[in-house]
């Protein structure tokens, strides 16, 4: 009787989360700087996919080509920092990690900085130069980290790898802020990038997005029960049988790809990959069998909201989503770190 309860509750979670998205998704197509009725959008989706002549023009002109892969990139920008946001807090132990504490976020933002500041572009690739710059320097950054981890510590402790991380994001900051300098000509696109923006986003991005999200999710969700052994700890998860550095490096490049991924396309979007597993986590509770795919949805409702604030709030400007999920971002970081703090207060 209390497993059939347990499954009716997550079959509800899964429903609600579900439809919250689908319902935020079209509120995000209707609106924006032109206003758009939802039967007007499923009217030009539909004309749009099966080649048809629209009657509202305009609202084809500002849905298809504009709003509508904007809105993809962005729901599954959010859904790949929250599952990535996710997975290292359980890998870590720490409910203020996310991906950007292993310094690849740092990394991958260098490498696309480097691309928009001395124009580097590959012609006989599908990707912008920004994209595959971002990637490259993102696994390289990982390699760094791991190989200076190994070389400090055998068995990759958790505490050395953030150390580390934090060292490298101060490094590449350092570096960032010299490329900068010698390219003035670029530096009002190169800040509005690094404070993240998903503006200009193309359905090739979205495929890119949903690709990359698609095969690192099956990666991540399939180790959820390695995630839950870490969660307790690292001599836990040894005992019972988990192959601690193999999960460890699948989980970290696994990571390392989505946010490469995600920066190359969106820019450096702080927050969403701490802000959204803690929420779940309080209505899920700390198994990653359910944590994952539920901070997936509620990833994408986060930053679709982030996004309709950053397009609305002070049109016709647009504030850079980063500076959205940093603001919301800040005060949750406070509350996490205020309400951890007590509690090591009352354990000790």
């Amino acid at each position: 009787m209390e497993s059939k309860r347990r499954d009716r509750f997550q079959t509800w979670i899964y429903l609600i989360i579900v439809t919250v998205t689908i319902a935020v998704f079209l509120l995000c197509l209707c609106l924006g700087s032109v206003n758009i009725p939802a039967r007007d959008i499923f009217r030009v989706i539909w004309d749009a996919v099966n080649g048809l002549p629209s009657e509202n023009s305009l609202a084809r002109s500002v849905i298809v080509p504009v709003r509508l892969p904007r809105v993809l990139c962005v729901a599954l920008t959010g859904a790949a920092l929250a599952l990535a946001g996710a997975a290292m807090q359980g890998l870590l132990r720490n409910t203020l990690a996310d991906g950007s504490t292993l310094g690849v976020s740092s990394g991958a933002s260098l490498g696309a900085v480097i691309a928009i500041a001395f124009g580097v572009s590959f012609p006989s690739l599908p990707f912008a130069g920004t994209m595959v710059m971002a990637i490259i320097f993102a696994m390289v950054s990982l390699l760094l980290i791991l190989g200076l981890a190994y070389r400090l510590d055998n068995s990759l402790s958790t505490n050395t790898i953030i150390l580390i991380g934090v060292i490298f994001s101060m490094f590449a900051s350092s570096i960032m802020t010299i490329v900068i300098t010698f390219a003035s000509d670029h530096i009002k696109s190169i800040t509005f990038w690094t404070m993240g923006s998903l503006q200009g986003s193309s359905f090739l991005n979205a495929l890119i997005l949903a690709s990359a999200l698609l095969i690192c999710s099956v990666i991540l969700i399939s180790h959820s029960s390695e995630l839950n052994a870490f969660a307790v700890s690292e001599e836990n998860a040894g005992r019972i049988g988990v192959n601690i550095r193999r999960v460890k490096l699948t989980v970290l490049i696994t990571v390392s790809v989505l946010i490469g991924v995600c920066v190359s396309i969106g820019g450096s979007i702080a927050f969403v990959g701490l802000v959204t597993p803690h929420m779940v986590r309080m209505i899920t509770g700390p198994n990653h069998k359910k944590l994952l795919p539920v901070s997936m949805f509620s990833g994408a409702v986060f930053l679709m909201l982030a996004d309709l604030i950053a397009r609305t709030l002070l049109n016709p400007r647009e504030l850079p989503i980063g500076v959205v999920t940093s603001i919301v971002g800040a005060f949750v970081f406070i509350f996490i770190y205020y309400r951890s703090r007590g509690g090591t207060r009352s354990n000790a």
